[in-house]
């Protein structure tokens, strides 16, 4: 008879989303799978930021607890939440294709005011790495994520930045019922569960996290039933970015709560990777951008996590370690 996995997952409306795709992509290859909802940290606790809990795997932690203690077979997880060090006696599994890793801004107002006070016209951004110091009435956006906020800060030094937790729905909600201009949210978290709404601009000059838009399966070592049929549902191109990325991070830093981006893309059969770390106030940035070959790829993200580290990373990273 064969084995039904179970899989584990977050009662989110977009985890949920992410462990159905799973089924379903077992269910093609004939192996039975049921969902399994388990309750996150992350989930129970919406009012303090994320960056202030200072837990990796806050989304992640309870669902390793359930594979641990063989309550589940796999999880599903956004990966970029996923820590860069897994907990002993779980590995990854599988990475899925990739979806959009773009950061998106859900406004309020007009998009011509919101046009004019970001520098967006038409679809287009001014110059990438510009500061603009702008003069109108107050501007706050929302986000729990420190990445972005810094990011955002080093952009738009007199922007207010306010915190927002909760699920996507959550989240959206809360935008229409603040005195914000809007809020930053991945793109594929909405898309994925048709929720981008049309008051939506990409953030193309924003940096993901690593892994953004990326899904990972993980399950205990040793259990050849699941490695086996989730390996099937591998895509090696996204898993060989993803984890240049997660390498850079976890060189830097190693956690998810801290102000590094990455992203990793394959082009004309070569990686082009672009990387910084940021003070969390967004006053101070290092950045590097370099082509790499695949057979670079296995220790690209250390490798490039040092450069910037040498080239004055290394002062926002002792920093931020000290500020924890």
């Amino acid at each position: 008879m064969t084995k039904i996995i179970r899989i584990g997952t977050r009662e989110s409306q977009l985890a949920v989303w992410q462990a159905t795709l799973v089924q379903q992509l077992l269910a093609k290859n004939n192996q039975p799978a049921e969902l399994v909802f388990i309750k996150s940290e992350g989930d129970i606790d919406l009012q303090t930021p994320l960056y202030e809990i200072g837990v990796q795997g806050i989304f992640t932690r309870s669902l390793d607890i359930a594979l641990i203690n063989n309550k589940i077979d796999i999880a599903v997880h956004s990966m970029k939440d996923v820590p860069t060090q897994l907990p002993k006696g779980i590995v990854q599994s599988a990475v899925l294709p990739r979806a959009s890793y773009k950061d998106i801004f859900v406004y309020k107002g007009e998009l011509s005011s919101i046009e004019d006070e970001l520098g967006y016209d038409a679809g287009k951004w001014a110059t990438h790495d510009s500061r603009f110091i702008t003069h109108h009435s107050p501007f706050t956006i929302a986000t729990s994520s420190i990445r972005r906020m810094a990011q955002w800060l080093n952009r738009y030094p007199n922007h207010s930045i306010e915190n927002l937790r909760g699920n996507v729905n959550t989240r959206l909600r809360k935008v229409q019922e603040n005195n914000w201009q809007g809020a930053i949210f991945a793109a594929a978290g909405l898309e994925r569960i048709n929720l981008r709404p049309e008051k939506s601009i990409e953030l193309d000059w924003m940096l993901p996290a690593p892994a953004q838009g990326a899904i990972m399966i993980v399950c205990r070592d040793g259990d050849e039933v699941c490695l086996q049929a989730c390996d099937l549902l591998n895509d090696a191109a996204t898993a060989t970015c993803a984890k240049i990325e997660r390498d850079f991070l976890r060189t830097l830093l190693g956690g998810c709560s801290t102000p590094i981006s990455a992203l990793a893309e394959i082009k004309d059969d070569q990686i082009y990777f672009r990387g910084n770390i940021l003070s969390a106030d967004g006053k101070e940035k290092v950045s590097i951008d370099k082509w790499i070959t695949h057979a670079e790829a296995n220790e690209a993200g250390s490798v490039l996590a040092n450069k910037i580290l040498l080239n004055g990373g290394e002062k926002i990273a002792l920093a931020i370690r000290n500020a924890k």
